[in-house]
């Protein structure tokens, strides 16, 4: 098992009605700023529980409301947020939302204080370990996907230039994260689809690399990848059902939450390439990640082989007489339930301007100096374009 370091001091509240904790999770004497997306919070219901909780504190001027956060939070708009918080002297933000108000809300809360151009922070991929210089935060999840609730990675898309980018650093944890499962019956079956996928993949990065010793953090993941398999397409028809949505609530969160990278190696290239589909056509991101996983795990076939085959029989109760058998079979069986959850796993069959998308993802990532991914770094520009003209 490698050497590694476990942080995460994020107060977790889970479950039914715990929205009403809020009062005593923020912060007294300071102004808040709720920040949320398309308006899906008036919808659920999760806006009214909010301000009904945060009024028993504050007072009107001491709540401000930033709304229109995309679902791929754009630099452009956080900006705006950020000089509000400037302006009207904000000492604390409340996300309200899904995984990529969470991320706005953590760029939001690390440029404010940044000396310098803020787009440097994603260009440069700063880390932020100085709780002093970000602004604290909290958050109330009502999309389950992508773990934004309990780790201190982002992702941001910078429109002028049609990049998505990350940021980070130990600083960006939230302060607390409420976590009512609930809330989910408000969303579409898209959304539901996507969290189930998002979650899968993020799993999938750190769990199908090669074999190591670290025997726990495998069992975890296939733990996390079994329940996804079980409950992902009941969750998707009954978000009703609070067994389903509570246990899919906290696949996603386990999924990305830092526990099962600690000590093995992970891959991550499948996101990194994803990112660019969504960057270029709107795709969601759990959809990019459902048409490049399946061409990334067959290209890399002969270095991911053997966790392919311990996948297969773990996950799957795949039986075969070799490695390769069982593998090709954990391939398909994957590529089927992506199937099963609604997702198109070709790139021809989510935009129709996908001819030279290879080409110009690996000339993106040779002049980021991105030329040695994976866990093995051995995904070469030219893999790369393998993998994305596979997924045609």
């Amino acid at each position: 098992m490698n050497n590694f370091e476990l942080y995460n001091p994020v107060n977790y509240v889970f479950g039914k009605g715990q929205i009403e904790k809020l009062t005593n999770l923020v912060p007294a004497n300071t102004k808040i700023l709720i920040a949320y997306g398309g308006g899906s919070v008036f919808k659920n219901g999760v806006y009214e529980q909010v301000k009904s909780a945060l009024n028993f504190q504050f007072k009107n001027n001491e709540i401000i409301e930033f709304g229109g956060i995309e679902p791929n939070p754009r630099y452009e708009t956080l900006m705006n947020a950020v000089k509000i918080i400037r302006t009207e002297k904000v000492g604390f933000i409340l996300a309200v939302g899904g995984g990529s108000v969470i991320d706005g809300v953590k760029f939001i809360s690390g440029a404010v204080n940044y000396e310098g151009d803020e787009a440097e922070i994603l260009r440069k991929r700063i880390l932020f370990k100085d709780k002093s210089k970000v602004i604290p935060f909290g958050t109330i999840l009502t999309l389950p996907a992508t773990g934004s609730e309990m780790n201190s990675g982002a992702v941001i898309t910078i429109e002028e230039t049609q990049e998505k980018l990350t940021l980070g650093g130990s600083a960006l944890f939230p302060l607390f994260s409420i976590v009512d499962p609930s809330v989910i019956i408000s969303l579409p079956k898209k959304q539901l689809q996507n969290g189930v996928i998002d979650a899968f993949t993020h799993v999938m990065e750190q769990y199908l690399t090669y074999s190591h010793d670290a025997l726990l953090q495998d069992r975890i993941s296939e733990g996390i990848l079994q329940t996804l398999i079980e409950i992902g397409p009941g969750v998707v028809e009954n978000p009703a059902d609070y067994k389903l949505a509570s246990n899919f609530v906290w696949c996603a969160t386990m999924a990305l939450n830092g526990l099962i990278q600690k000590g093995v190696p992970s891959d991550w290239a499948t996101h990194m390439i994803g990112h660019e589909l969504t960057a270029l056509y709107e795709i969601d991101h759990a959809r990019t990640l459902a048409i490049i996983a399946p061409s990334l795990y067959r290209v890399m076939f002969d270095t991911k082989k053997d966790k392919l085959a311990q996948y297969g029989i773990r996950v799957w109760n795949i039986s075969g007489n070799s490695t390769e058998e069982i593998a090709e079979k954990a391939l398909e069986k994957t590529t089927a339930f992506f199937h099963l959850m609604g997702m198109k796993t070709k790139l021809s069959e989510n935009t129709d301007t996908y001819k030279e998308t290879a080409d110009f993802i690996v000339r993106r990532f040779e002049k980021r100096g991105w030329i040695a991914l994976g866990e093995k770094q051995n995904i070469t520009p030219e893999k790369v374009r393998e993998i994305v003209e596979m997924s045609y």
